[in-house]
């Protein structure tokens, strides 16, 4: 995740861990994932006594010379320390890391235990809860609008050279497709609120507009009211739905971000091979919504949030497009998965790590056109973005947790409502596109489209 380890909140992604584990090896994965974490931690600390043990003694039987010794090397530590002495330019020859590092940790705790309060302060803060319905979101009245998260779609996948000509050549194609079949779009950049995981909180900040990047912040928005992105559609009249083909079993979210329906890995009836950590391809996923909710005769707008995990590590074996009349119950991607690479010949060789994930990328983007080609309509509108980023073997340590976002529409008048926002025009945002916190899109979408801007 790019990040150090919280002390006081990441001890609840172990069983997130395990769930991954789970999903692409198996129980025995995470049965053997346990066992070896508990031997190394085990280990470690037999060490730590063991080698303190043999210190304490050999110190005790050399008492005077050890006294010496370290006398001498406090007076050249601190010698080095104040004429800036190097190894290295990067590298203090006295260095203070231990200390600094014990300092910090003390400094992120009473930091995570003072969030709380002003956290709970933001979820009150919201201008948008007393909107009337007949003014909230008027500019989209009679709209589709799919909210379509993509999995670990990057800002990586857009401008590293070995992974970006695949991926901005189906952008740039899809540019031009969907322009002559009369659709267009605007696109930037969001800065998620996690990196390479937990993609919980990317939704949750998107959808509540709050910075949610935190299993304690997690918990305490789940436990509000606060007005999400769907729960303002539901007031001005929309159906809502999640689209979630990797949750099964009891979702609670469903209350708080005030969904009408959830479809769930078991209603999309899907009989075909997994891909890896995903349970079912992206074609497929669209496909079942257009037949159950889209497709549906008199019908109300629909408003729902698509998450797509086709581009989920570990990237093989991966989907490819097949024709949409073929798609059946799913069966029909078993020759795919069979043909396709095994994670054991992937994962040992970095590079083909990441051309695998930007083949992932290129298949879910080139998914999304083909459906707004096949399916959109004159009421269809779609916003596409990353959740964030793809793991550091991909991205590289210290990336930015930056994401693309485009919103793709036919009506004129809906991009029009968003040209303050100075998007560049197309599905590929350029290198000096806006930039924005994720959490600042809910209020920025419904300021855009209610009249008054929610004053």
């Amino acid at each position: 995740m790019n990040r150090p380890f919280d002390l006081v909140l990441d001890w609840s992604l172990l069983g997130n861990a395990a769930d991954y584990l789970r999903a692409v090896g198996g129980t025995l994965a995470v049965v053997a994932g346990w066992a070896g974490a508990g031997l190394l931690a085990g280990g470690l600390v037999a060490a730590l006594v063991g080698a303190t043990r043999r210190t304490a003694g050999a110190l005790d039987r050399h008492r005077v010379a050890a006294e010496r010794v370290v006398a001498a090397l406090a007076v050249v530590w601190l010698a080095t320390a104040l004429l800036g002495v190097r190894t290295s330019p990067d590298v203090p020859f006295a260095a203070g890391s231990s200390a600094g590092l014990v300092v910090s940790r003390t400094q992120q705790v009473d930091r995570t235990l003072h969030d709380l309060d002003d956290y709970a302060v933001e979820l009150r803060t919201d201008r948008f809860r007393d909107v009337p319905a007949d003014r909230l979101l008027a500019g989209l009245r009679g709209k589709d609008v799919l909210v379509t998260v993509v999995e670990s779609y990057g800002r990586v996948a857009l401008e590293d050279p070995t992974i970006a000509p695949g991926v901005d050549r189906v952008l740039d194609d899809g540019t031009a497709s969907l322009a002559a079949a009369g659709f267009q779009a605007r696109s930037a950049w969001l800065t998620s609120s996690t990196f390479g995981g937990a993609s919980w909180l990317a939704h949750s900040t998107l959808l509540s507009g709050t910075e949610v990047d935190n299993p304690q912040r997690y918990r305490r928005l789940l436990a509000s009211d606060r007005f999400t992105l769907p729960r303002a559609f539901a007031k001005a009249g929309w159906q809502t739905a999640a689209v979630l083909p990797s949750v099964q079993g009891a979702w609670p979210e469903k209350d708080l971000y005030g969904y009408g329906t959830v479809l769930d890995k078991p209603t999309f009836g899907y009989r075909g091979p997994n891909f890896g950590w995903s349970p079912m391809p992206d074609q497929y996923v669209l496909e079942t919504l257009q037949k159950t909710t889209l497709g549906a005769p008199g019908r109300k707008p629909l408003m729902a949030e698509i998450a797509l995990t086709s581009s989920h590590a570990p990237w093989a074996p991966l989907p490819q497009v097949v024709d949409w009349t073929t798609l059946g119950d799913g069966t029909v991607f078993e020759p795919i998965r069979q043909q396709g690479h095994l994670q054991s010949e992937v994962w040992p060789d970095q590079g083909r790590v990441r051309t695998e994930y930007g083949r992932s990328v290129e298949y879910t983007l080139s998914t999304l056109v083909s459906f707004l080609q096949r399916y959109g309509t004159d009421d269809t509108v779609m916003v596409f973005l990353g959740d964030h980023q793809p793991l550091p073997l991909v991205s590289g340590v210290g990336a930015s947790r930056d994401v693309p976002v485009t919103i793709v529409a036919k009506d004129p008048a809906v991009l029009d409502a968003v040209s303050g926002w100075g998007w560049d025009a197309g599905l590929r945002p350029g290198p000096r596109a806006p930039v924005e916190g994720m959490q600042e899109f809910r209020d920025q979408f419904l300021t855009a489209f209610t009249p008054g801007g929610g004053a």
